[in-house]
């Protein structure tokens, strides 16, 4: 590639539009290459109107006068980016040399139990998919074994310390889409509850008092939809406590679609509804880079049991 085109910016002419973006950078007065093209954007150096360009948007059609800016000599872009992809088992949405974000099914670990060593989890995935690379991955968060969606693993512990505290901070968003039994009233609020960790019982209580163990439960919800006998959430957590969004809706009677632990009216009509697990998602993920401070946003569509389930509450309305 010409020495002229290490920084470069352009402005797409009427002629141009409608041409793919990688198809218009591989022109031979530009990358002069298709592979070029797509290496630069795999790698983060290409922006169109000053927004960075993934691999998911190398088919994008360009628009007149749209300005695309080549940044080679970008800090840190000389390492690979990878997007969307299935491997080995894994369901990878995003993976960098600071991190992973992965869709992780119902009914696998997100990381090991010391009660239960051989009990498959996404954790040890990691391990078998970084193996090559001579990385490990870090734990930032977790979620529960029957609950499916979104988690993040850092791949160095600088990454993580700095992802954790955007999590401890609440700067780290996180929604979840929750199937519940019954219609929440009013149609949208918060949630606060002071909840503590039973060690005996495994399980969340909720207390009256500020205690040493008692932590702040906070959560925002609305409903997106209504049944007959159950609601659809979106529930933004604010505080994340372990098992918090299956206690809070329990605690207001309006217990997850599958759940077993946390149901305090189990003689309820409408809690007839049948799920294997509890019907809970991690839908939607953002959070700030740990190296470039770049807004990272993620989602993960409902997966298949919470589909099917869907559609048949949707039949019987």
């Amino acid at each position: 590639m010409p020495s002229h085109m290490n920084n470069q910016s352009w402005k797409v002419s009427a002629a141009d539009a409608d041409l793919r973006l990688d198809k218009w950078l591989a022109a031979a007065d530009r990358l002069a290459s298709r592979s070029r093209a797509l290496a630069a954007i795999e790698k983060g150096k290409i922006f169109v109107n000053e927004i960075e360009q993934s691999t998911a948007d190398a088919g994008r059609r360009m628009s007149a006068g749209e300005t695309v800016r080549l940044w080679m000599d970008r800090p840190g872009s000389s390492e690979r980016r990878y997007t969307e992809r299935r491997e080995a088992g894994l369901h990878i949405l995003y993976e960098d040399s600071a991190l992973l974000v992965v869709n992780k099914p119902a009914g696998l670990l997100a990381v090991p139990l010391a009660s239960q060593p051989d009990e498959p989890s996404l954790f040890d995935q990691l391990v078998r998919h970084l193996r090559s690379t001579k990385r490990e991955p870090f734990v930032v968060h977790r979620i529960d074994r029957d609950t499916s969606g979104l988690v993040i693993f850092a791949k160095t512990g600088e990454a993580q310390r700095k992802l954790k505290e955007q999590f401890e901070h609440r700067d780290a968003e996180r929604i979840y889409w929750v199937l519940v039994h019954g219609v929440p009233k009013p149609d949208s609020g918060t949630w606060r509850d002071l909840i503590e960790w039973d060690r005996e019982e495994l399980k969340q209580q909720q207390v009256q008092e500020k205690t040493r163990k008692a932590q702040e439960a906070v959560c925002r919800y609305r409903i997106v939809e209504k049944f007959k006998h159950a609601s659809l959430l979106e529930v933004r957590l604010v505080s994340g406590k372990r098992n918090q969004i299956r206690i809070q809706a329990g605690l207001r009677g309006n217990s997850l679609v599958g759940e077993k632990m946390y149901v305090y009216d189990d003689k309820a009509p409408y809690l007839k509804i049948q799920f294997e697990r509890q019907a809970l998602h991690a839908h939607k993920l953002s959070f700030k880079h740990p190296a470039s401070d770049k807004l990272m946003k993620f989602e993960a569509p409902l997966p298949d049991d919470l589909q099917k389930l869907l559609a048949s509450l949707q039949e019987k309305k």
